[in-house]
């Protein structure tokens, strides 16, 4: 019986096996996809560059010699195809011809090397009377594979026109059993070492034994060509199947790998003036694959900046770094307080384009190369400084503050220290004495009287309904005392009593009348 159970990998290849091979019904010159540009790769070109064609590959040709293999041609068309599909291979190739019918035998096994002799290497004409021993031709198959110098991609491909009919005392007697669990066994071991893949070639519409190596081997493909024309280029598919495979072996290391960027060199930029130069390195991390960057952008994060000078497409070569010098415009903002200081931040690379490798078109859909579509960012953000603010803030500040200052500081003398005008009289109450006269001027007067006392006079500006007015603020201490000063305000014109001492203010206008002579004032009464 068939198993149906097949891995995820297996499932895959035959999928994709499938879909080509249904496009594939004219002979096909290696599968590849054609070039529209001179720049545009080709299956071949890539192989080539990979080196394919030099890693070692087994391949073991089962073909089918049974009687029936004379109906229509067959046998000649095998015969005049096969060279078309040894052709392709390399002189590295290793390739194991055998012929099948009531029992496998063994017509050459060497070097690909030399195709006429391979084929040279059939009988002219199949056994006529023989049978069509399928599974002993699988397990000299394998048996070849099993060699300790075998090569690490291993192909088994058979062309039959029959189903499985094998002779008397075959190891073989059906088409299941013992004898083909220990064949898939076998070949599973064999699949864990080696990419071991089949590719079976029904050869007429009863060759149904064709389907029993998919049976043996799990990644196998069954082709169905339509007649037997389409023998060469199926073979031809099959070579190139092989050669897919071991580029996908060999690509499998690139796979999440793509483009990384970062900024170059240490040290902060200086965009004071609002612009400065930098570096960005662009580097591939593939070891086979070039990869394309498309409608680049960069930018960054953090400070206001604008970078200019990246191309909008850029392809690296495999392991390939590129540095680029890129202008930055704008810089750190110097906010709500301009004033003149050194502001630092930080710019954090952004890059935004889509990662592609020009090769995926001409190797889909055997090989799929798991690209990562977008620039990855490493490294640190990029340091940046600038001096922002005006130097002129912060002394126009304090010349503001200077002013303000000045301005309360008149306002202030002009309401609490306004400039004294007039006379100021003292005389003992209820002592008849002539006044002695203190002479106001400027903004505060000291002074001291004949019975020893002391005291300050300073004037105070009021608002009254009649308009502005300066008010006395009289402190006095009479002779002898201690502590605080008493202290007294007088109006212009009116007479107050303090620490004994009766003061009389007079105003400019009632000084200039009183005269250096003026009368004693009356003890007590505060007149004249």
């Amino acid at each position: 019986m068939k198993r149906t159970a097949w891995p995820p990998c297996a499932v895959t290849v035959l999928r994709r096996g499938a879909a080509v091979a249904a496009a594939l019904l004219a002979v096909l010159s290696a599968a590849t996809v054609p070039a529209t540009a001179a720049e545009t790769p080709t299956r071949d070109g890539i192989y080539e560059e990979l080196g394919v064609a030099d890693q070692p590959v087994d391949y073991v040709v089962l073909v089918d010699t049974s009687g029936s293999m004379a109906a229509d041609g067959r046998y000649g068309t095998v015969r005049s195809t096969l060279g078309v599909f040894l052709d392709g291979l390399s002189d590295t190739d290793h390739v194991a011809l055998i012929t099948f019918d009531d029992r496998p035998d063994v017509r050459y096994i060497g070097s690909a090397g030399n195709p006429g002799k391979i084929v040279s290497s059939l009988p002219k004409a199949p056994n006529p009377t023989g049978g069509t021993d399928i599974g002993s031709a699988l397990d000299r198959a394998l048996r070849e594979l099993e060699r300790a110098d075998a090569g690490d991609i291993a192909s088994v491909v058979m062309l039959t026109d029959g189903k499985h009919e094998p002779p008397r005392g075959s190891d073989y007697p059906k088409a299941s059993g013992a004898s083909w669990d220990d064949l898939r066994e076998r070949a599973d071991a064999l699949g864990k070492r080696t990419e071991l893949a089949g590719y079976a070639l029904p050869l007429g519409s009863g060759a149904t034994g064709a389907d029993l190596l998919g049976d043996v081997v799990e990644n196998s493909l069954v082709l169905r060509p339509e007649s037997i024309e389409d023998l060469s280029g199926y073979l031809r598919r099959a070579g190139d199947n092989t050669r897919a495979r071991s580029a996908a072996l060999l690509l499998a290391e690139d796979n999440g790998k793509g483009v990384t960027a970062s900024w170059t060199g240490t040290g902060a930029r200086d965009l004071t003036d609002g612009s400065a130069t930098a570096s960005v390195t662009f580097r591939s991390a593939t070891r086979h694959v070039p990869l394309t960057v498309s409608d680049m952008r960069v930018s960054v994060d953090g400070v206001p900046l604008r970078v200019t000078g990246v191309p909008k497409q850029l392809t690296l070569k495999p392991g390939e770094s590129r540095e680029y010098a890129v202008r930055l415009d704008g810089g750190p903002q110097a906010g709500g307080l301009p004033y003149r200081r050194t502001e630092d931040g930080g710019a954090t690379l952004r890059v935004s384009g889509q990662v592609t490798s020009p090769w995926q078109r001409a190797l889909a859909p055997d090989v799929d190369l798991k690209v990562p579509d977008r620039v990855g960012v490493t490294g640190d953000a990029l340091a940046v400084r600038a001096e922002v603010g005006s130097v002129y803030f912060l002394p126009a500040v304090c010349a503001a503050l200077a002013a303000v200052l000045a301005a309360g500081s008149l306002w202030w003398l002009h309401v609490n220290r306004p400039r004294l005008r007039g006379v100021l009289t003292a005389v003992p109450v209820f002592v008849e004495a002539i006044p002695e006269r203190i002479a106001l001027s400027g903004r505060r007067v000291n002074f001291s009287l004949r019975e020893g006392g002391r005291g300050t006079v300073h004037g105070r500006r009021r608002r009254t309904p009649e308009g502005s007015r300066v008010d006395l603020l009289i402190r006095y201490t009479p002779a002898g005392a201690s502590g605080r000063p008493n202290e007294v305000t007088c109006e212009p014109g009116a007479h107050v009593v303090v620490g004994g001492l009766s003061f009389t203010y007079l105003p400019p206008e009632s000084a200039a009348g009183s005269g250096s002579g003026a009368q004693a004032v009356a003890p007590g009464t505060g007149r004249p």
